[in-house]
């Protein structure tokens, strides 16, 4: 199994985001990186028979950069080619068969009401190996 914890730190190794978060963070730190769960609905994986070979974890990523568009793009667009281009994964010693990028670039969702921060947002699935 794959966690959202799991991803964060994992991600720790791809992102120069100097903060690693999942869930809330009321006082987001300039150059955050968080790992929340896909809001998407959808229709659950099931396997024809009683055993299925992999699972899917729905992830959207949160770069919250800081008052600078352009390191604020760049930072995410690093992030986003990264994602698209990397091979033989492991996440939690768990193989990871495909990410899957849910958008076609890191999407502008411009800055944080409260701080004037710029973000931007990755969606992806990450399918892997189910361990029975």
């Amino acid at each position: 199994m794959i966690t959202l914890a799991n991803v964060r730190d994992w991600l720790k190794a791809y992102s120069n985001a100097e903060h690693f978060y999942i869930g809330k963070l009321d006082n987001k730190q300039d150059k955050s990186l968080g790992v929340y769960s896909l809001k998407r609905s959808g229709t659950p994986v099931t396997a024809i028979g009683t055993e299925s070979t992999y699972d899917i974890i729905g992830v959207s990523l949160l770069i919250h950069w800081n008052t600078n568009a352009n390191e604020a793009e760049i930072e995410a667009r690093q992030l986003y080619e990264t994602l698209r281009t990397i091979k033989n994964i492991t996440i939690n010693n768990t193989l990871v068969y495909m990410i899957e990028l849910l958008v076609p670039e890191p999407v502008d969702v411009g800055t944080d009401e409260h701080s004037g921060v710029y973000e931007r947002v990755i969606e992806l699935k990450i399918y892997y190996e189910r361990k029975v």
